[in-house]
């Protein structure tokens, strides 16, 4: 149920295939039985073939390989799993759109296939006076810390 593009994790290869990959990695849960995992199939197919180098995208059939669908708490399928650096970036339970995905993808890949960096936080020469010591936000103390003196 994958096409050229759509690679197949099991539990024995999740970890080298997914965790240990260089490029970030979608991971559909999904079983044979399932009306809206086949539903997803030729939309996940598109994002493989769409982000080819970019992005490793593979199924991972529930019904055989149980492990890795209870070690990340999945119980509904389709579950969508965007992992970077081996760990679970963004997450989709149930039947999505191609631009739902889109979007999901795209918030963790940029189009040279790196991970985008966060943009720079602008400091405004209006921002209010942080205060000279520890505690105090326009002279004034805040609640979270406690004043000693």
């Amino acid at each position: 149920m994958a096409d050229a593009n759509t690679l197949t994790f099991t539990d024995a290869t999740f970890d080298t295939d997914v965790l240990k990959s260089d490029v970030p990695v979608l991971v559909d849960f999904w079983a044979e039985w399932c009306g809206p995992c086949r539903m997803m199939s030729p939309t996940v197919d598109a994002i493989a073939k769409d982000y080819l180098g970019r992005l490793k995208v593979g199924k991972l059939n529930v019904d055989d390989n149980g492990g890795t669908a209870m070690r990340y708490n999945v119980r509904g399928i389709p579950t969508l799993l965007l992992f970077k650096g081996g760990q679970i970036v963004a997450q989709k339970v149930g039947a999505v759109g191609r631009p739902d995905l889109q979007a999901l993808i795209d918030a963790h890949v940029d189009a040279a296939g790196s991970v985008p960096a966060p943009a720079p936080t602008p400091v405004s020469a209006s921002a209010p006076d942080r205060g000279a010591e520890l505690g105090t936000a326009n002279g004034r103390p805040t609640p979270e810390v406690k004043q000693y003196k």
